[in-house]
């Protein structure tokens, strides 16, 4: 992956007993860049967790893995995709027919997957 490329957590969590939480820390010991966003304030990692209510603009996104489940995701269709990922990860409890099918018309590749076993057996 290009090193200017980033992922963005969606779901992102000061609680160390999230997943996502745990994804940021594996994603920083890999050097790939990341940025957090999400309604919860705080920092992981040494990066500060954008508030997903501000919809904040993100350059050069390669990757959008999602930590938030399909009920609380239709808010946020236009903001992911307007983020023009090359691939979004729907990890397990994520996946979303509707918003999968939204992203491959967008040319998004779509991935039922867990970013922390994709980072454990360097698949990602």
């Amino acid at each position: 992956m290009e090193t200017s490329k980033k992922t963005v957590i969606i779901g992102a969590s000061p609680n160390p007993s999230r997943y996502a939480h745990t994804a940021a820390i594996m994603l920083k010991e890999r050097d790939v860049p990341f940025v957090p966003v999400g309604i919860k304030t705080g920092i992981i990692s040494g990066e500060k967790i954008l508030n997903l209510r501000d919809k904040p603009s993100i350059p050069d996104v390669h990757t959008v893995t999602l930590y938030v489940g399909p009920k609380n995701q239709l808010e946020w269709y236009d903001y992911i995709l307007s983020l023009k990922p090359d691939r979004i990860i729907y990890n397990p409890g994520t996946e979303n027919q509707e918003f999968m099918e939204m992203a491959e018309k967008e040319g998004i590749d779509v991935l039922e997957a867990c970013t922390l076993v994709l980072l454990s057996t360097n698949q990602y």
